[in-house]
């Protein structure tokens, strides 16, 4: 019984050598015939043609550092017109459009009031005169008679005092007609600047009120950009840096330059408010919008065109160009910049001197069997 036992144990042994024997065999014959597949597969796989244009290497650059802006167009001298007088608007003689020069009448105020208040002023005045012309004489007549020692001293005291008072009446009087005047000619509506009129508010006829706002005088010979910029960004602005814009209205592009930086933030937001002068040759007008990108300094770093980046996966990548295949290779993104007239962005995860495809090449799979007429 034992002898049998140990022949059925040897058989099962051999039987199971021989069946991972055999799997060994298939397993072996599987592999080589994937790898035949593959080689067959890479053997017909079509060669992507590159240009020198295609393939860009990874180098260090002189990037220039920037920031965003963006902000209004105004005019650095503006200014509203408003009544300095109340009453009916008898003549307002300009437009929308229309050009003034600084002191140019452009409207009237009726001044039927003002002209009697004027007259009334004067007559008070001369009648103020005419007290100081009276105490003048019986000052003069007592201190003829205080020489003579008709009368006392005191006498004379109290007619100087009211010589005194009479001509302070009189000087009183005359300032009130000087106001009145004043007032006369404020009738007048004149343009405090040159320019040309971008708001009319009132028309002839409208009674207005005094500061009640008549129109708008715009002066576009020096034009300016206000622009917000956060505390932290603009520690790093100063007057003189460049900015390139793009005015949307128009299309445009522009050369701007910091003429001068708001020494305090603004309540609330803690935004600093800078103002940037505007090329003279550019032909603007108050309330354009501009954006663009100013200059903030330089760096060596390395980076590569923003445009060679990929974003169709979660993580941002390139196209690296290895051993005539492409491989695909996840980057973090730095800042970015102006680099001979292309937009560079500093990238991490690259070595200098990797090959990697510009954006013009298009998205190729991992693997793909590439050939190049050249680099650069």
């Amino acid at each position: 019984m034992k002898l049998k036992v140990k022949w059925i144990a040897l058989a099962l042994a051999v039987v199971l050598l021989a069946a991972g024997a055999v799997k060994m065999v298939t397993a072996k014959n599987a592999q080589k015939q994937t790898l035949q597949a593959q080689q067959a597969a890479q053997a017909n796989a079509p060669t992507v043609q590159l240009s020198a244009t295609d393939v860009l290497e990874v180098q260090e650059v002189d990037l220039q550092q920037g920031l965003a802006i963006s902000g209004q167009v105004k005019a650095v001298n503006s200014a509203f017109v408003k009544a300095r007088v109340a009453g009916e608007l008898r003549e307002l003689s300009v437009r929308e459009g229309d050009f003034v020069k600084a002191g140019q009448m452009i409207g009237r105020i009726d001044a039927t009031e003002y002209l009697a208040r004027v007259r009334q002023a004067q007559q008070q005045a001369e009648a103020a005169k005419a007290q100081v012309d009276i105490a003048k004489r019986s000052f003069d007549n007592n201190r003829a008679l205080v020489d003579q020692g008709f009368i006392s001293k005191t006498g004379l005291d109290a007619s100087s005092a009211s010589l005194a008072g009479a001509q302070a009446t009189f000087l009183a009087a005359q300032a009130g007609a000087d106001l009145a005047q004043k007032s006369l000619d404020d009738a007048i509506v004149r343009a405090p600047i040159s320019g040309q009129i971008s708001q009319r508010l009132v028309q002839s006829g409208e009674r207005v009120a005094i500061e009640a706002r008549m129109v708008e005088i715009v002066d576009l010979s020096r034009l300016e950009l206000e622009i917000s910029l956060a505390a932290g960004d603009s520690i790093h602005v100063k007057v003189g840096q460049k900015a390139q814009l793009t005015v949307d209205s128009s299309g445009q592009s522009i050369t701007a330059t910091v003429a001068r930086i708001n020494p305090s933030a603004t309540a609330g937001s803690r935004a600093v408010l800078v103002y940037l002068s505007l090329d003279k040759s550019a032909q603007l007008r108050q309330g354009f919008y501009a954006q663009g990108l100013l200059a903030t300094g330089t760096q060596v770093v390395i980076a590569i065109p923003l445009s060679a980046v990929r974003t169709d996966k979660p993580q941002p990548y390139v196209q690296v160009f290895e051993d005539g295949k492409i491989q695909h290779q996840t980057v973090g993104l730095g800042s970015r910049g102006e680099y001979q007239g292309k937009t560079m962005v500093v990238i991490n995860g690259l070595s200098k001197g990797k090959k990697i495809l510009a954006g013009v090449a298009g998205p190729m799979t991992v693997g793909t069997v590439v050939r190049t007429e050249g680099a650069k």
